[in-house]
């Protein structure tokens, strides 16, 4: 029997396609490419955008023209908040929701056995506690591994779906995580990355430091753990909310020698006024309070961010409030994103709808300040030592890979190339290339 896998969203989603890749294949499956012709199908979907919910589709209608008999299974947040939209989909036969992701490949076998359809989507409501899901062993790639360390939301932006998508918020056992963490590590991966759906909710939950005996505060009693850990290898955080964190905690983690001065620090808007209404608690200055520490401890630390323009209200003045914020952050790279009306939020029923001709230009606008703002930083790393985890071989022959800084670097080497992958090497940063810089290995 052979099953593929198709994953749309986040880095959580990643984690747990792989999760159930593995159960699949520990009862019996042969995991194939998307593409390929199988048995079953599962389609891990998102919800964040329009877009999200209609590539959803699209791959499962596509599934169903490859191989006319396969179980069609859809689990995801796109199943979670509107179930009925894909239960109306002749094409599926399994639709289900996050909280029974663990349990899909006994779902699958049901409707393969008894060739039945299924409709399982507990209320979001009924999301309260981690689900177990084992140690994730291998992932796609021999470099970076994902580690989900928690679920859920409870932060409600008025334009966001995923509280309803995830439940409540919910943590996993930390021992579970550095049981993971050495299992990894012991596989050869050298970069643990650590997701979740609000990471930096990770362990805030009330009970819980009393449950699990932890005295550190959040996401820093995981990366202490992880950073006890021996071996050669670097912790990398996938995100953190300034909802969440201000400069005082942020500054706290930077004493944790293993984990990487990178940041995925998402502000949505660059206009107080903008991030009010997106029922986000901080403000500008709050934000570029955090920027400062992070910039204070190492000048090339790399902060990427997530900007949304075109939310409901916003005007010329708190759009250029954004392009400003790009500016005096000095991001090392700015994800844009038009705003998505999404039924069942706060934003959906804002006076003031931005046209999509005005998202489209400030959207254009948004990402060549963003494009500025990344030359002005491989301009500044350019000439300092990083240290490159290389990854892959182009093929005109560059090894590539990232460094601590999340930089992507291009480097020559001496030799085969391959005895280079997956190892920490010394380099001397360049000049802007591709998507990246240049670098100069100088010792490993």
């Amino acid at each position: 029997m052979k099953a593929a896998f198709h994953t749309l969203g986040c880095k959580v989603n990643q984690y747990e396609t792989q999760a159930m890749a593995e159960q699949f294949e520990k009862a019996g499956f042969e995991i194939v490419p998307e593409e390929d012709a199988a048995d079953c199908y599962v389609i891990n979907t998102c919800t964040v955008t329009n877009l999200a919910d209609r590539k959803s589709r699209q791959f499962i209608r596509r599934a169903r023209r490859v191989s006319p008999g396969a179980v069609i299974a859809v689990t995801g947040c796109y199943s979670q908040v509107k179930p009925e939209e894909l239960w109306a989909m002749p094409e599926v036969d399994i639709v289900t929701g996050n909280g029974d992701k663990p349990h899909l490949i006994d779902l699958v076998k049901e409707a393969m056995e008894e060739r039945k359809r299924i409709f399982k989507v507990p209320a979001y409501e009924a999301l309260t506690e981690y689900t177990d899901r084992g140690i994730i062993m291998n992932m796609e790639g021999r470099t970076r591994a994902y580690i989900k360390i928690q679920e859920g939301c409870n932060r409600f932006c008025s334009y966001c779906l995923i509280p309803f998508a995830r439940g409540k918020v919910r943590s996993r056992d930390p021992e579970e995580v550095v049981d993971e963490a050495k299992a990894l590590i012991a596989n050869g991966f050298k970069e643990i990355v650590l997701t979740g759906i609000n990471t930096a909710l990770y362990g805030t939950e009330e009970g819980f430091a009393e449950k699990y005996g932890v005295y550190e505060y959040g996401i820093e009693s995981i990366i202490k753990r992880i950073d006890a850990i021996p071996g050669s290898f670097r912790i990398r955080l996938s995100s953190l909310e300034p909802t969440v964190v201000n400069a005082e905690y942020v500054g706290r983690l930077l004493k944790y020698e293993k984990l990487c001065p990178h940041l995925h620090l998402s502000i949505q808007s660059g206009s107080d006024e903008v991030i009010k209404a997106m029922n986000r608690h901080y403000t500008r200055d709050e934000y570029l309070d955090i920027v400062k520490v992070l910039k204070e401890h190492d000048p090339g630390y790399g902060i990427t961010t997530d900007i949304i323009v075109g939310f409901p209200g916003e005007t010329e003045e708190d759009f250029m409030d954004s392009v400003r914020m790009t500016e005096e952050a000095g991001f090392l790279k700015v994800h844009v994103f038009k705003y998505s009306k999404r039924k069942g939020t706060r934003a959906e029923s804002m006076k003031d709808q931005v046209p999509g001709e005005v998202k489209n230009e400030r959207s254009d606008r948004l990402l060549e300040a963003g494009e500025k703002a990344a030359k002005e930083f491989f301009g500044k790393e350019s000439g300092r030592t990083r240290t490159a985890l290389f990854e892959e071989v182009t093929e005109e022959g560059l090894l590539t890979g990232y460094t601590e800084n999340y930089v992507r670097v291009y480097a020559k080497a001496e030799g085969s190339p391959e005895k280079y992958l997956n190892e920490f090497f010394t380099v001397i940063m360049g000049g802007p290339f591709e998507d990246g810089m240049t670098a100069e290995i100088i010792e490993k």
